[in-house]
């Protein structure tokens, strides 16, 4: 989710901030007043975007910061195995850069814990920049140390597609890392970045993680195990990641289920599977997507067409993909979402402790391991 996606994200429903929204007992407000709230692969969005503009609207503000969102892990670059792919992660760098600079007041950009929880007590959110492709650094392993001095703090090994650190996840022959792949993780781990399987192969993600030396993430999935679709992990390796002290985020996305349109009962069954397999303190929450609410109307149908064909002719579209297929779960499409699902989980049974680490404290810890308080 990188700032031209974010910002361009259709406008919310009117009706999605009104003030008559009630909030049945659930989780406790004092709770979720000090909860820092991480959305492990998404962005804030805009619903008064205009295009060229930098500054967020006064809607788009006031949504935001009641969201209740403390931070986000922001794509900085373009995935895929593109002939410029530095030169665009640069940019997008500097783009993230432009973004936070022009909006100081609401944003800043986070290198360490700390820096989240200086938001959380700032009343600002916070944006950790990540990369969900190493095809921006390819052979040359000293990039990793150039993004890092750049602002970076998260790498995804793989996309959709074969790069040359191993299969992603629409590969066929499942082929696991390469060579480079064991040196590009390596080289992650020494500049003290975290490690993102999200999109691998099966071979890729277990392969990785038996190479890794440090706790790593796949930010944002669903369960396998539940829905055999190959943007999905199977529980061997969403345990493995566990094992080794990491965290796997489940996602809003049309993958959780065959009909690609999840409900919230969808989107819960994948949370309680991932936990029972994980442990509590190993789940967290990636939705790849935005702040705002969808309004499915003419324009979005034409743009979410015109998204998927693009996608489709660069052959990164995953199955359950479609050009009439949205990236989100209905029954959360409001700002609140997170709110929301905090409550859902409270009537489900979940205790406030467990529903605050999913929120965000699991990724603190994590995120705290790999970059520093």
């Amino acid at each position: 989710m990188n700032r031209r996606t974010a910002l361009q994200l259709i406008a919310a429903s009117p009706l999605a901030l009104s003030p008559s929204l009630a909030f049945a007992a659930g989780f406790p407000e004092d709770a979720w007043r000090k909860a820092i709230v991480i959305d492990g692969l998404g962005g804030p969005s805009d619903p008064d975007f205009v295009e060229g503009q930098t500054r967020f609207s006064a809607r788009g503000r006031v949504e935001l910061l009641r969201s209740g969102t403390t931070a986000f892990h922001y794509t900085a670059s373009e995935p895929g195995n593109l002939p410029d792919a530095f030169e665009k992660a640069v940019a997008g760098i500097a783009e993230a850069d432009q973004l936070i600079a022009d909006n100081a007041e609401l944003l800043v950009k986070a290198t360490r814990a700390a820096d989240i929880a200086a938001a959380k007590r700032n009343g600002q959110v916070a944006l950790v920049l990540g990369f969900q492709d190493t095809s921006a650094i390819g052979t040359q392993l000293d990039r990793v140390a150039l993004y890092k001095n750049l602002g970076v703090r998260i790498i995804q090994l793989t996309y959709n597609r074969r790069n040359l650190s191993g299969d992603g996840a629409l590969e066929r022959a499942n082929g696991g890392i390469s060579a480079l792949g064991r040196e590009t993780i390596a080289a992650i781990e020494k500049a003290s970045l975290l490690l993102d399987l999200s999109h691998g192969g099966q071979r890729t993600i277990a392969e990785a993680i038996a190479a890794s030396k440090r706790p790593m993430t796949i930010s944002h999935t669903g369960c396998r195990d539940l829905h055999d679709n190959p943007r999905n992990v199977y529980d061997a390796e969403l345990k493995a990641v566990a094992d080794k002290g990491g965290v796997v985020g489940i996602y809003y996305m049309p993958f959780l289920v065959p009909s690609g349109k999840p409900t919230r009962d969808d989107l819960i069954r994948h949370f309680d599977h991932a936990v029972n397999v994980c442990g509590e303190d190993h789940v967290s929450i990636g939705t790849d997507g935005g702040s705002t609410a969808l309004v499915i109307d003419d324009k979005a149908r034409a743009e979410q067409r015109k998204f998927y064909e693009q996608r489709s002719a660069q052959g990164i579209a995953a199955p359950g993909e479609g050009p009439d297929v949205f990236n989100y779960v209905a029954d959360y499409n409001s700002p609140m979402r997170f709110r929301m699902l905090a409550d859902d989980l409270a009537a489900r049974g979940w205790k406030a402790a467990r529903i605050e680490k999913l929120l965000g404290a699991n990724l603190m810890r994590l995120w705290g391991e790999s970059w520093g308080g």
